[in-house]
């Protein structure tokens, strides 16, 4: 019997090995509209031949890219920043060695969890998603790394976007104005010689017109006077 159970417990073992790799995230301060807080994330390595060299994070919604910044990470990886959350590596990891990294958000939302989808990339090509948002309580074969938050603290508020978050004002209808109200000299040259050369136009055009009106002229007395000669 002792033997029996030693061998189903070590075919358990090894047959749940490798479905033990996951993706998770750690607060220092996991509650709603928390300021400055660090978050953790650990992917742990699958593949016994090749290491991480990226991993793409989706952040949810509430928390912009451009209030992201990287933190403690492994040696020569950078962040970038992408439409809906960001990127960060570098050199490839040792085989089996687990990726952690640390970044810092301004401010959490104010919600009660957050999910963080991460896709990692590997040295070989190989990528692992770990995607799927929890549903009903069910349990998920590649969970995205979810973080429960405490309710926000009494008097906690939204603070406003980051400057650099802020999108760039079009430009207004007093851009355009003339050029005594604040337009470039070298626009106001470009004027100036439009209007020239619009008057130069008319004037040429006046000439030719005049001249044809003298030749007509011209020649309608000579055929006149040509008709009374044969008269």
């Amino acid at each position: 019997m002792a033997l029996l159970g030693a061998t189903a417990l070590a075919a358990t073992i090894a047959l749940a090995g490798p479905a033990t790799a996951h993706a998770e995230v750690e607060a220092d301060k996991a509650q709603a509209l928390a300021e400055d807080v660090t978050l953790t994330f650990v992917s742990e390595a699958e593949s016994g031949s090749a290491g991480f060299t990226e991993l793409r994070v989706v952040l949810p919604q509430g928390i912009a890219p451009a209030d992201v910044t990287l933190g403690e990470a492994p040696k020569g990886w950078k962040l970038q920043s992408t439409k809906d959350g960001y990127t960060v590596g570098g050199p490839a990891l040792k085989a089996g060695v687990d990726a952690e990294h640390q970044i810092k958000v301004r401010q959490l939302p104010d919600a009660k969890e957050l999910a963080f989808k991460t896709v990692e990339t590997y040295s070989d090509g190989e990528v692992s998603r770990w995607i799927e948002l929890p549903n009903s309580g069910e349990e998920r074969e590649q969970p995205a790394p979810l973080l429960m938050l405490k309710p926000a603290a009494p008097g906690a508020t939204p603070i406003a976007p980051s400057p650099s978050a802020s999108p760039t004002p079009s430009p207004t209808p007093s851009a355009a104005a003339s050029p005594s109200s604040g337009s470039s000299p070298q626009a106001a040259q470009e004027a100036a010689d439009e209007a020239d050369g619009s008057s130069t136009g008319l004037i040429i055009g006046g000439v030719i017109l005049a001249l044809l009106l003298l030749g007509g002229g011209t020649w309608w007395l000579l055929k006149r006077r040509a008709s009374s000669t044969d008269n």
